[in-house]
């Protein structure tokens, strides 16, 4: 189906259903950013290798489960995704980011054209299925709906490399109020398969970050007074480490525009399987 020039808001779309919103997206209706959408469903990120490279890119998730937490597998060839919904990873993600030997190349909001019979697709899930869920417990997260990615900076913390995947963990960061760090910490852990609870909370230099109003990645948040920053582990770890690579092709989903799946949010980790 040929996509549609149509735009819609971002608010009109956060009491949408899951497989609605991926028609939506799928008919190019909405590119835009997945944060606090499609509430309680599990959104995923989603990394795309040629075949050769798939095994040494499973291990690399196996081995880091925190910033990589591995929800599908496709299998070689196949665009579909079906144990995460009815979905076809070329059109069903808002956008996508092309790589070239490490050097993101072209943004577009579909890949019909790129598909190879030799990719293999990962889905990672992603922490922006917690916002909905936080909202809802009175944490209010300044990003959402204001049309900015979440900040996300390259740490020290090394992860544990396979073959030609490696480098240091990513982190994305919240500002919350200092009341209410306990709560999300509680909260957060309920969604092992969205990284689970942070990894760090307030000092940002001991975990390597030098700026915080200078990401790495998406937009700069200012910590307000009676905030505090609050890191979690993301599965931008994975694209860099692909970045790292330097493989003659690779496609990731842009940050902040998740692959939105059927699957309950707080789902059991035997929920999850491959194809």
């Amino acid at each position: 189906m040929a996509r549609q020039t149509t735009s819609l808001i971002y608010e009109d779309l956060r009491l949408v259903d899951s497989d609605r919103l991926r028609r939506l997206v799928r008919m190019g209706a909405y590119e835009g950013h997945t944060g606090g959408l499609a509430r309680g469903k599990l959104q995923a990120n989603v990394v795309i290798v040629p075949r050769s490279f798939a095994s040494d890119f499973h291990q690399f998730c196996v081995r880091n489960p925190k910033p990589c937490p591995l929800v599908g597998v496709s299998r070689a060839g196949s665009p579909l995704l079906p144990t995460l919904g009815d979905i076809d990873i070329r059109t069903d993600a808002p956008q996508y980011n092309i790589y070239c030997f490490g050097e993101m190349i072209h943004r577009k909001t579909d890949i019909i054209d790129l598909w190879r019979d030799d990719f293999a697709v990962f889905a990672l899930g992603s922490s922006l299925t917690v916002e909905a869920a936080l909202a809802e417990k009175g944490i209010k997260l300044r990003s959402i709906g204001c049309g900015k990615a979440l900040p996300k900076f390259r740490t020290r913390i090394e992860t544990h490399g396979v073959g030609p995947f490696g480098g240091e963990m990513v982190v994305s960061m919240r500002p919350i109020r200092r009341c209410d760090v306990d709560k999300v910490r509680v909260l957060t852990a309920r969604f092992p398969h969205a990284h689970g609870s942070p990894i760090h909370v307030g000092e940002p230099t001991i975990i390597g970050i030098k700026d915080l109003m200078a990401p790495d990645w998406g937009d700069a948040v200012e910590i307000m007074e009676g905030e505090v920053p609050v890191f979690w582990a993301s599965s931008l770890t994975a694209q860099d480490a692909l970045a790292r690579a330097e493989l003659a092709i690779s496609i990731t989903v842009s940050p902040g525009h998740m692959l939105i799946t059927d699957l309950d949010a707080r789902a059991d980790a035997g929920a999850f399987k491959v194809y």
